[in-house]
């Protein structure tokens, strides 16, 4: 098993979610896919579940402190989270595995050209 390989991704999407407040689909997933050569479902199932305990706690105990954060916003956005992870993963899994490698590549493609062209 490649431990090495597994905590340094993990380190990079912290230090990403620390940054930008971004990890699992950006950095987890498609490290898992590239460098370990893991399946798409397999790699966002693993990202998944290595989000679930840490999902950012001492990061966002850090913006707490600072005071730049909303706890309304972020406990409705866990309510949508709880449950669009749930259908994501419904939709995800009825899909071949080509269409899935397709459907995350023009995810990120539409989120990095929109940032491109719309500057914010």
């Amino acid at each position: 098993m490649p431990y090495v390989a597994l905590v340094l991704i993990g380190l990079v999407a912290g230090v990403a979610a620390g940054m930008f407040g971004i990890g699992g689909g950006l950095i987890i997933v498609p490290a898992l896919m590239l460098v370990l050569k893991a399946r798409p479902l397999e790699a966002i199932g693993t990202s998944l579940a290595a989000l679930i305990p840490p999902v950012g706690l001492l990061g966002a105990l850090e913006y707490y402190r600072s005071g730049h954060m909303r706890l309304a916003w972020a406990a409705l956005i866990a309510l949508g989270l709880f449950a669009g992870a749930f259908f994501g993963a419904r939709i995800m899994i009825s899909l071949p595995e080509v269409m899935v490698r397709r459907v995350y590549a023009l995810f990120l493609l539409a989120m990095s050209l929109r940032m491109l062209i719309m500057g914010r």
